[in-house]
């Protein structure tokens, strides 16, 4: 996937800015929903599935233009640790949300895959449904690599069902 989901994450979110942002403000700060995000994936290693992770995310209650700031984190089930932040971008079609992030963050081997650097990106896109109570159940997709700053970029991908929980 190489940066494919990193494109589709800055098309998505900034033209969403330029239709819907720009008449007051293109990233003007307005308050937002926050959110924490738990999942569980398939890791995706070379054409392998690897492991599996548990992830955990937290939107911040504000937004800048169509840019919400998000904390995020995961360990598999070998060891390996990911944390990093960055702005996540969501749209609503009735019950229907489409999400995308981008996240650089720092990865830890511990026993989990070689990615050739502790610094990557991790570039995600999803679709999901909110219910009547405001929490969501999602399928994410995501990309994570060091956008070759380092020789070696394997990089690896992650399949996960995410359960979104509001907070009020």
């Amino acid at each position: 996937m190489d940066g494919t989901i990193a494109m589709l994450f800055l098309a998505a979110s900034l033209g969403d800015m330029s239709l819907s942002y720009c008449q007051d403000g293109c990233v003007r700060r307005s308050e937002a929903q926050a959110r924490l995000n738990f999942s569980v994936a398939r890791v995706n290693f070379q054409n392998d599935f690897t492991s599996t992770e548990l992830y955990a995310s937290y939107q911040l209650p504000v937004k800048y233009g169509p840019f919400q700031p998000s904390l995020g984190a995961s360990v598999t089930n070998r060891g390996a640790v990911w944390v990093g932040a960055g702005p996540t971008w969501e749209r609503s079609f009735g019950d229907l949300v489409f999400s995308a992030s981008l996240m650089p963050g720092l990865y830890v081997r511990g026993g989990g895959d070689e990615l050739g650097s502790n610094f990557h990106f991790r570039a995600h896109v999803g679709v999901g449904y909110e219910l009547a109570n405001g929490a969501r159940i999602s399928v994410t997709y995501d990309h994570r690599s060091n956008a070759d700053i380092r020789p070696t970029n394997p990089g690896l991908e992650t399949l996960a069902l995410r359960y979104s929980v509001p907070l009020r």
